[in-house]
């Protein structure tokens, strides 16, 4: 068990966790809704410094809507000090905290003209863009991970379910993954476009591998705030996508507080 396991036991209680939520850009307002203990990042060892606008470094442990669950309320990027693992020691707590699955967030540019600003994607796989692995160096055999089915068919399946009955749509697609800082070229875009992406973000790619590594089920959803460079006449930036990112949080927030209720009733 990590020691930051260790200290979130000691605070929030022993009671298992049933999932972990990773909330990107302009989504930190969920973690404002659950009743629980709030820790710090720097009060965890081995957790980042999520050093990003737009990203609130705490954890959140608590109940919403009948279900125990962590909420990671800001992440660290690999863009930030060139490590694809910097999240290892948040994602292996939330396994030791009891999750058996995690629903990651972010905030992506789209391709596609059925999938506007302030709508959501449900992803169904993804493309390592970048070519990092947040398992390299990984001495176990275990690095060497089974990502076929790693954004899990019954967790997409129920959160669509979710939407649904939510009256929001919740297309499905495939999110690539760039490194960052610096946005995408018209040229990258056409180019990641044509193997086959949906949208484009400088996230949670990497936590996903480590997520599978530490055998959590693993569902995600993007929030568009932006088409992708060289879509539309948008002027691109941080602080665009910290402005739009809330135009879709509501339908994501709507969407999973449904889904929190079916599973605290099954």
């Amino acid at each position: 068990m990590t020691e930051a396991a260790e200290i979130i036991r000691a605070r929030a209680g022993a009671e298992p966790i049933t999932l972990g939520l990773v909330l990107g850009s302009g989504l930190g307002h969920i973690a404002e809704a659950i009743e629980g203990v709030s820790i710090p990042y720097a009060e965890l060892p081995g957790f980042p410094h999520a050093g990003v606008s737009g990203h609130n470094p705490k954890l959140v442990i608590g109940t919403l809507e009948g279900v125990r669950l962590a909420v990671l309320g800001g992440r660290a990027h690999y863009y930030e000090a060139g490590d694809a693992s910097v999240m290892r020691t948040p994602i292996e707590t939330l396994r030791d905290l009891g999750a058996r699955h995690v629903i990651f967030t972010n905030a992506a540019g789209s391709f596609r003209k059925d999938v506007l600003p302030g709508e959501l994607l449900l992803l169904s796989d993804h493309i390592n863009f970048s070519g990092r692995n947040p398992l390299i160096g990984e001495p176990t055999d275990a690095r060497f991970v089974n990502m076929v089915d790693a954004y899990d068919p019954a967790l997409r399946e129920a959160l669509l379910t979710a939407a649904d009955e939510e009256g929001v749509a919740l297309p499905s697609g495939v999110y690539a993954w760039y490194s960052g800082p610096s946005f995408e070229t018209p040229a990258e875009i056409r180019a990641i476009r044509l193997l086959g992406a949906d949208a484009v973000g400088m996230s949670t790619v990497p936590e996903v591998i480590l997520a599978r590594f530490f055998g959590l089920k693993v569902a995600a959803i993007s929030t568009i705030t932006n088409m992708a460079a060289g879509l539309s006449d948008e002027n691109i930036s941080h602080e665009h996508t910290k402005a739009m990112a809330p135009l879709g949080a509501a339908k994501l927030e709507n969407v999973l507080r449904r889904y929190l209720r079916g599973l605290g009733a099954g």
